[in-house]
């Protein structure tokens, strides 16, 4: 039945879906979404809407600002990011201080998270229960910020756990929450654990981790270091801790002005950007600054069955790309049109 309602809901919108910066009809909107690449574009800064591409699996379609189709109505401003929960899609609008929840296959509205929250960044889900929100607070005060314990069965925040300033992305490991702190407006150099409603404890790692990967037992953690611009520059690093104990295993540093990011994982393979260019490092054997495989300035990357997907985002202010590699080959492979500042790469199985 809910099929037939999905196929009925979606014929209904045949032809009537627009792009996010200009009245273009799209030639074809497949009946759901369930099977390709979603991409979140944060849109232009300070006064435009964010939206979402959809890229089938076969590389057949692309549609663009697929909610809007759907629902009518813009996202908001700055679409950060967005994560999965059963069958059911967080999409983080920042500058708009809201979590729409949208179903993750039609992408019809089912609800939205406008209270509990503030400058919120990154959603996981943890169960059918329960999900955490990192949350900005204020990006030049460093004493407001905190992580919103949610309660995916009515979508409210029921607590909230204090951190230190800056908390960005997540990743979950044995029921338990790490977070990386890159620092708001400003620099940190902590990855905060989380258990239930409770900081378990903090772990200090390179300044400004931007991105984390697990692989078996330990916690890969990229840190940027910090940037030129803070007259404090210092190396980024690559930070294995053992999720064990969370104790740091190694610390892996690159030159004084190298700024490592967008740290994926493929296999037994880490993949990261540095200065135009994308490494790839063995885990078993991890020496800086590993293999130089592909040419490019990413926004943003995810490596996922023998293929690297990586976002340009341009000029931050006309349509950025999504550039798909197959990297037994290191070429390129695909090459498909997003909306402005494509910010984030999601797997929609």
């Amino acid at each position: 039945m809910m099929n037939k309602i999905l196929f009925v809901i979606m014929t209904a919108l045949l032809f009537i879906s627009c792009s996010n910066d200009d009245d273009t009809p799209q030639e074809y909107i497949p009946a759901a979404f369930e099977k390709g690449i979603l991409i979140t574009n944060e849109g232009p800064f300070g006064n435009g809407s964010g939206n979402i591409t959809f890229v089938s699996e076969d590389y057949s379609t692309v549609t663009q600002n697929i909610y809007r189709t759907v629902n009518g109505t813009q996202l908001g401003n700055i679409v950060q990011s967005m994560g999965f929960q059963d069958a059911n899609a967080y999409i983080v609008v920042n500058n708009s201080n809201k979590i729409m929840v949208a179903n993750r296959y039609s992408f019809e509205a089912v609800d939205s998270i406008k209270t509990g929250i503030n400058n919120p960044r990154y959603f996981i889900g943890v169960d059918g229960n329960k999900g955490y929100i990192t949350n900005w607070g204020d990006p030049n005060d460093t004493n407001d910020d905190f992580v919103a314990v949610l309660d995916l069965r009515d979508n409210t925040v029921s607590s909230t756990i204090p951190v230190s300033f800056g908390p960005e992305r997540m990743v979950s490991y044995n029921s338990k929450i790490y977070v990386a702190h890159q620092g708001g407006f400003g620099q940190n150099n902590v990855i905060s654990v989380i258990s239930g409603n409770t900081l378990e404890s903090t772990i200090t790692v390179g300044d400004v981790p931007n991105s984390m990967v697990v692989s078996g037992n330990s916690l890969f953690v990229l840190c940027g270091g910090n940037p030129n611009y803070t007259g404090n520059e210092t190396a980024g690093s690559l930070v294995e801790i053992n999720l064990s104990n969370n104790e740091i295993l190694n610390t892996y540093t690159f030159g004084t002005v190298e700024h490592p990011s967008n740290l994926t994982m493929d296999g037994n393979n880490l993949f990261y950007s540095l200065d135009g260019k994308v490494y790839s490092l063995n885990i078993t054997s991890i020496s800086l600054p590993g293999n130089n495989i592909i040419d490019g300035f990413f926004y943003t990357m995810e490596a996922k069955d023998g293929m690297l997907y990586a976002t340009d985002a341009d000029d931050f202010a006309s349509r950025g790309s999504l550039i798909i590699y197959d990297l037994s080959t290191n070429q390129q492979v695909q090459d498909f049109q997003t909306g402005i500042v494509p910010g984030g790469i999601y797997f929609n199985e």
